[in-house]
């Protein structure tokens, strides 16, 4: 059995071995908050500003790396840039793992960054691409519960492990180097996007036909409608809720430690509590993000979010309220946030910028968290209950976006690969799409039939 014949075969592998990029991006990121921010600090001699920097520069280099890595998944493939990507984050998590100075940690923190920015919009597409139909949302869905995963071995480990300095931290990035190989070779059995290649070869005699349609596969396509605005919602949406999931993820251990005066793994013991309701509530949206009933479940999730910011910005900060947001956002991030996201970037873009439009709302959105990063520790300590406001703020203008903006976009018809032996006179050959009856032909638009009151579809 081929390598692609495998992957077509079994999508749950295929959703578990890509998706294990959600799970890397999210331990990384919660490790060097940890690990940077509590058990380096002090035999490094780090301070506030030191460590915001670092976090910082993490958070841009994934920018710069989704920008790039999801175009040229687009370009030369998943499989190709999603190997890549992870042998370079395994390289930057060595270097974090045997850091003996804070030069060190700036390599270490851009390579991983860079690494895990393109593997995930890649990843997630494959995931979603490869995917049966009437799972897909499931299955992207699925790569958060890894997300969750991820943080949940790396609170466990740094909770009850009982080593505290330099060490900790080694065990903690030592994890991510052991998961990383490991998930690299399994990797190797996975083969390239059936879709994808399907949407890539039809796409080529559309771009050498001299027509006048839309070449779904140029990214000037992506900021033409009604690409262009799936592309500024996802990503305003994505931006303003993640600002205040990542300054909890990256400066949650430092806002315990610096607001509520409490310790380091007091913090990770209290967020573990939390987490199995999480679980079960990403397990209930497994089951319902392909229904219609979703977008009640968002409205739920993005309720929850908007109060758990809502407390610390009227009631300031303190143990109760840290606590309180931890608990109410993580269950609200099961219906909404990033998980949603990852769910919309899916339908609303066409296969061949797919990748493309989710590097370039991620680089937006870890661009403007890397910024706001940089300033966060400093910020938090001398405007307490103004960062809070401001984050209460744009986790309501993500609501607003997600309830009243997306329901509104098209989606995208899907380009489905004809199965071998199946080709016959005047039909696609094997690998091609097809365009099913009364829909636009791959690498045109699509035209506006829905009935009013419907989503209408883009073509792919």
């Amino acid at each position: 059995m081929s390598g692609t014949e495998n992957a077509v075969r079994s999508p749950w592998r295929t959703a578990t071995l890509a998706g294990m990029a959600s799970y890397l991006d999210a331990a990384a990121l919660v490790t060097s908050g940890i690990a940077i921010g509590g058990y380096y600090a002090g035999p490094l001699h780090l301070g506030a500003g030191a460590i915001g920097s670092l976090l910082g520069l993490q958070t841009l280099a994934f920018a710069v790396g989704a920008l790039f890595g999801g175009r040229l998944g687009d370009r030369f493939g998943r499989r190709k840039v999603f190997t890549l990507s992870l042998l370079l984050y395994a390289a930057g998590v060595l270097l974090l793992l045997v850091a003996v100075s804070p030069g060190l940690l700036y390599a270490g923190v851009v390579a991983t960054g860079l690494a895990i920015g393109a593997d995930l919009p890649v990843s997630l597409a494959l995931v979603n691409e490869e995917a049966p139909a009437g799972k897909k949302g499931a299955m992207v869905v699925f790569s958060g519960m890894l997300w969750l995963a991820g943080i949940v071995v790396v609170l466990v480990l740094s909770s009850f492990m009982g080593v505290q300095g330099m060490p900790g931290g080694r065990i903690l990035f030592a994890h991510l180097l052991v998961v990383a190989v490991v998930v690299l070779l399994l990797r190797l059995g996975i083969g390239e996007s059936a879709e994808w290649t399907a949407a890539r070869r039809a796409a080529v005699p559309q771009a050498t036909a001299g027509s006048g349609n839309i070449e779904f596969g140029r990214i000037r396509d992506l900021f033409r409608a009604p690409a262009s605005y799936a592309l500024l919602a996802t990503g305003l949406y994505y931006a303003t809720w993640n600002l205040g999931a990542n300054t909890l993820g990256q400066f949650g251990t430092f806002l315990w430690t610096a607001l509520g005066r409490g310790e380091v793994a007091q913090f990770s013991q209290l967020t573990l509590v939390g987490l199995p309701v999480g679980f079960a509530a990403g397990l209930l949206f497994m089951r319902v993000v392909d229904q219609p009933s979703r977008h009640a479940w968002f409205a739920v999730g993005s309720g929850l979010i908007v109060l758990a910011w809502a407390l610390p910005a009227v009631l300031g900060p303190g143990r109760f309220t840290l606590v309180a947001v931890m608990l109410l956002s993580g269950l609200g991030n099961s219906f909404a946030g990033e998980a949603v996201y990852k769910v919309w970037s899916q339908e609303l873009f066409p296969t061949l910028l797919r990748a493309t439009a989710q590097g370039v709302t991620m680089a937006f959105t870890r661009a403007v968290a890397g910024l706001a990063a940089l300033g966060t520790p400093a910020f938090a300590l001398g405007h307490t209950r103004l960062m809070f406001a401001v984050l209460f703020g744009l986790a309501l203008a993500a609501a607003v976006i997600g309830l009243v903006w997306v329901p509104r976009l098209p989606s995208a018809h899907r380009p489905e690969p004809t199965p071998l032996g199946t080709a016959a006179a005047g039909t696609a050959a094997p690998g091609t799409a097809t365009a099913a009856p009364g829909t636009a032909a791959p690498g045109t638009e699509a035209p506006d039939a829905a009935a009013p009151g419907t989503p209408r579809t883009a073509a792919v």
